[in-house]
């Protein structure tokens, strides 16, 4: 059967899944959510006899069902293929305490490559499919990650514009730096004074400007996004869980049906929502375990069953968890409400208007699946310290984070079920905060600890970093809040 696409906020009729990817956003400012999630038609026995693409379609199909075998296949061949770095996309390392799913082995060095690899084929694949002749114009506010890997995906894919909001001061010279530097004629980086969910709320509000969107249907162009509030983002993402399942099966780490936990970096919660979708399909899902940094909202609200983004933004050295409004948790809270768009609207109003909102003790049962816990930079220094003293392997902060706070949880539960903990981002991308945990100088310029950070680790250079080296700066506007429209409107040339 079919899966169609409904709003988190509203009673519309639903909509196929190529249109939901072509739209990103519904037009009451919901989500889109499957009306219902298929299962999987494969054993995880069966899975294991695939490679990353034949798992990738497989999976895909069920939840992107009006898109043709062959429109599917061709989005992921073109997707998947020399601009990784290994033949398998994504590997999975293990050491003495978990295994470490690495999903940084794309173009731009983050598990954001895993999906914005293969978005611009899903999207212009859409375009066609429903006749669109209008110029699509992604937008997108970015926490480091996605900017650049939305950027690397976009860069020249005709019929399309990229325009990528970030938080000026709160990302990594690294990040910064590869998204100012990206090439293409339809690219468009601005930095804002503000902080992530700043960038975020105005991308949201812009969206869904009604006034804003007549101007651009006149003029030949239509909005969509590449953050994971598209379902087209978010999907692609269920497919690495399947995959390190497998992985684990085809090792004889595990049998079939054995349960694995999964221990996530969030901040916009679409990672692991991915996860809770794959559970939702068929994956035996212990456990997800949901680890934040010093911004813990996420920690609290499955603490207690209250969501409350009334607090101090905090800095920290896993910018791209920096986030105190983590958009996907509303497809989770739509779905433990037994898909009621009512309490999902109702929820989002109350953040929006009051800062906070509750859940019902029913809803909390609902989330028996998930386990959350949070780390302080200091808790991340030491443990990237000390899985490189224990097992001769670099993590990334927000790796880090997930790998301190999976500790904490086995030290509370004993559960020794196997473990896969998320390694979402190179080290090379934080290399002043890596090098710092492990002890060695970190007050060299960013490119030159990228060499010190090799001697280091023993672990080459990537060429995304290397090729920062020679590049020029493309992009150099820098807003307010406030201006942000103003900012599209000249893109676009309103």
């Amino acid at each position: 059967m079919q899966v169609l696409y409904k709003s988190t906020r509203s009673d519309q009729a639903p909509i196929k899944a190529s249109q939901a990817v072509l739209k990103g956003l519904s037009d009451d400012g919901g989500l889109f959510v499957p009306d219902h999630i298929p299962a999987f038609d494969h054993t995880m026995g069966e899975f294991a006899a695939m490679d990353y693409r034949e798992t990738a379609y497989q999976v895909m199909k069920l939840l992107l069902s009006d898109y043709t075998e062959e429109e599917l296949r061709y989005c992921i061949e073109h997707a998947y293929d020399s601009k990784f770095d290994i033949p398998t996309m994504t590997a999975l390392h293990e050491t003495s305490h978990a295994y470490y799913m690495e999903l940084f082995h794309g173009p731009t060095l983050a598990f954001k490559d895993m999906a914005l690899s293969i978005l611009p084929y899903l999207l212009t694949t859409a375009a066609r499919k429903n006749g669109m002749d209008k110029e699509i114009v992604i937008l997108t506010a970015t926490s480091g990650d996605t900017g650049k890997a939305a950027l690397a995906g976009f860069a020249d894919v005709p019929g399309t514009r990229i325009m990528v909001f970030y938080p000026r001061e709160g990302v990594s010279t690294i990040q910064e730096r590869q998204m100012v530097t990206q090439k293409g004629a339809n690219t468009k980086v601005v930095g804002i004074w503000g902080n992530f969910d700043d960038a975020q709320t105005s991308v949201k509000q812009i969206f869904t400007d009604e006034g804003l969107r007549a101007e651009m249907d006149k003029k030949g162009f239509c909005f969509s996004s590449a953050n994971s509030i598209n379902i087209g983002r978010l999907v692609p993402q269920i497919v690495y869980y399947v995959y390190a399942y497998a992985e684990l099966l085809r090792q004889g780490k595990i049998k079939e049906g054995d349960p694995v936990n999964f221990a996530v970096p969030t901040g916009n919660f679409g990672n692991i929502l991915a996860a809770y979708y794959a559970k939702r399909m068929g994956l035996p899902v212990g456990r997800l375990v949901c680890a934040s940094n010093s911004n813990k909202v996420l920690f609290d609200f499955f603490k207690t069953g209250c969501y409350d983004r009334r607090r101090d933004f905090v800095l920290t050295t896993s910018p791209s968890m920096d986030i105190l409004i983590s958009s996907n948790l509303e497809r989770l809270l739509y779905h433990i409400s037994g898909d009621d768009y009512r309490t999902a609207a109702r929820l989002m109003r109350q953040l929006s208007e009051e800062g906070a909102y509750e859940i019902t003790p029913q809803m909390r049962e609902a989330l028996e699946l998930f386990r959350g816990g949070y780390a302080e930079d200091r808790d991340t220094a030491e443990r990237i310290h000390q899985v490189f003293e224990m097992d001769g392997y670099v993590l990334d902060p927000h790796t880090a984070v997930a790998s301190y706070v999976y500790d904490l949880y086995v030290e509370k539960t004993g559960d020794t079920t196997p473990a896969v903990i998320d390694f979402t981002a190179s080290p090379y991308k934080f290399e002043r905060a890596v090098m710092s945990a492990l002890g060695k100088p970190s007050d060299l310029p960013d490119l030159d600890l990228a060499d010190q950070l090799c001697q280091v680790s023993g672990i080459p250079v990537p060429a995304a970093i290397s090729g920062l080296r020679t590049a020029r700066t493309m992009h150099r506007t820098v807003c307010d809040r406030e201006d942000m429209e103003k900012e599209v409107r000249d893109f676009l040339g309103l």
